[in-house]
């Protein structure tokens, strides 16, 4: 998300903050390159000439000039500029009113809409614990609402029961009745979509508003569709009264210019972003970590809070307690990779880590982020005996042969990941003798800070592992795990 703008925008702010003072034409050439950067990424071009004259007209300031820091003020000038573009504060759903909240969800054919219905259902009944239920009103294509109802089994959400035949206001009115009746907290109507905005297609929206009178009129669009998806958002803005947009594929979407549009173009603003396939893969849609990942600040809050999401407690504070003792072995390694998965991989984890965006870039050309080296890794400790992964010192090289046999892997790969689990069993040590894991703890600023994330600086142990110790080099370390990258793919 946002790479290709991401790094246009790095290069631009490094080559200022290189300089100690800026002259008004530095400034200047640096927004021109800015414009670019965005037109590129396919923002919309009275999107980018309204931004651009406002950041340059506050960068070109005599507070800017005459800044001890002028490269890091005109940074965070752009980030509040983006901010501002994006929507300033996250924009949640109204759901407080008397039950049940109506969620009617709008969108073209093919922009995910019922896939992204199950996801908000699922995301509301276990992040806000309410009741969902989900009606599909689309009778328009082939096994619409078979399809909601499989998705409703999968995402754990009640669907209203199939009558054939009934037309999109008759379900609509038989959700409503059915949704009050069984005390349902929300109710989301799925509605049918077209593969192009038409006059059909409007009427059926508006006479299902009619009838059910929604709170939320959300639309579901496409952001791989880039300024197509702006467009439409503008066209169901114009006929009906929309409260916010979803974006699909944002994960696929490398570029970003629907997501930095849609707000100033159409006024509505961005509430969740889906992020992936998978039925979990909706996240709020916050618009300062957002442009903080794009300016290469990284986004630490949503990285502890996808640490809390994914930790498992017991297993956090079992390994919280070996290493404590100093022990670290193949099975606790195991487990902190596991616990990367859980998290995204480790290319998820650098992206809202500060300063990591040009390390992320390094890690990806090698291959370290491709989906099944994490796997792999697992793969052969999986392949070894409890008692090898107890005391990986039994290593010898007839054992190294039949685990790199058993796991599908090459001798030099098993050397690779012994080699990786003794920088963190010596880091576990170092963490031993400078006083454990609560005096490591205090030092980055006390407490249980980062909640179980032991390989941050949290004393709660069970993380992900110390990037800065366990895979020397990524941040604080002098580059990539020995050997590790370049030669481990597929």
């Amino acid at each position: 998300m946002f790479e290709s703008l991401s790094d246009r925008l790095s290069g631009v702010f490094d080559r200022l903050r290189g300089r100690g003072a800026l002259n008004e034409a530095d400034v200047r050439s640096a927004m021109r390159e800015v414009r670019v950067a965005l037109l590129e990424a396919d923002v919309a071009l009275p999107v980018v000439r309204e931004f651009v004259d406002k950041a340059t007209e506050q960068a070109v300031g005599q507070q800017v000039l005459r800044s001890v820091t002028p490269g890091q003020q005109v940074v965070k000038i752009v980030h509040d500029a983006l901010v501002e573009m994006l929507g300033a504060s996250e924009a949640g759903l109204d759901l407080g009113v008397t039950p049940p909240a109506i969620i009617m969800m709008v969108g073209l054919q093919g922009s995910g809409k019922t896939t992204t219905t199950a996801k908000l259902a699922k995301r509301l009944t276990e992040k806000d614990r309410k009741k969902v239920m989900m009606a599909s009103l689309d009778v328009a294509r082939p096994a619409a609402q078979e399809q909601l109802a499989v998705l409703g089994r999968q995402a754990a959400v009640a669907t209203l029961p199939i009558v054939p035949g009934q037309g999109p206001v008759e379900i609509a009115r038989r959700a409503l009745n059915a949704a009050k009746l069984q005390g349902y907290d929300v109710l989301m109507l799925d509605t049918a979509g077209r593969l192009h905005v038409d006059q059909g297609l409007m009427d059926e929206m508006k006479a299902v508003a009619q009838v059910s009178v929604p709170h939320e009129i959300l639309l579901v669009a496409d952001s791989m569709t880039g300024q197509d998806a702006v467009n439409v958002a503008k066209s169901f803005g114009d006929q009906i009264d929309l409260t916010g947009v979803i974006l699909t594929r944002m994960d696929g979407d490398a570029r970003g210019g629907a997501a930095l549009s849609m707000r100033a173009v159409t006024g509505k603003p961005i509430k969740f972003a889906g992020t992936g396939e998978a039925i979990d893969k909706l996240e709020p849609f916050h618009p300062e970590r957002v442009a903080g990942r794009i300016l290469g600040m990284g986004d630490v809050v949503s990285l502890v809070e996808r640490a809390q999401e994914t930790i498992q407690v017991e297993e956090a504070e079992a390994l919280a307690a070996k290493m404590a003792k100093g022990q670290f072995d193949l099975n606790d390694l195991r487990s902190q990779l596991r616990q990367m998965q859980r998290m995204g991989g480790l290319g998820a984890l650098a992206g809202m880590m500060p300063g990591m965006g040009k390390i992320k870039n390094q890690i990806n050309a090698s291959g370290v982020l491709e989906s099944n080296v994490l796997g792999r890794l697992d793969a052969i400790i999986g392949s070894m005996t409890p008692r090898e992964r107890g005391k990986p010192d039994l290593m010898n090289a007839k054992r190294k042969i039949r685990v790199a046999k058993g796991s599908g892997t090459t001798v030099q790969d098993v050397n690779r990941l012994l080699k990786m689990h003794q920088e963190m069993a010596g880091a576990m040590k170092k963490i031993r003798k400078m006083g454990g894991l609560a005096k490591l703890g205090a030092m980055f600023g006390g407490g249980g800070g980062m909640g179980g994330m032991g390989g941050l600086g949290g004393p709660g142990g069970g993380g992900i592992p110390d990037l800065s110790k366990g895979f020397p080099g990524l941040p604080g370390g002098g580059g990539l795990p020995p050997g590790f990258p370049k030669n481990f793919k597929k």
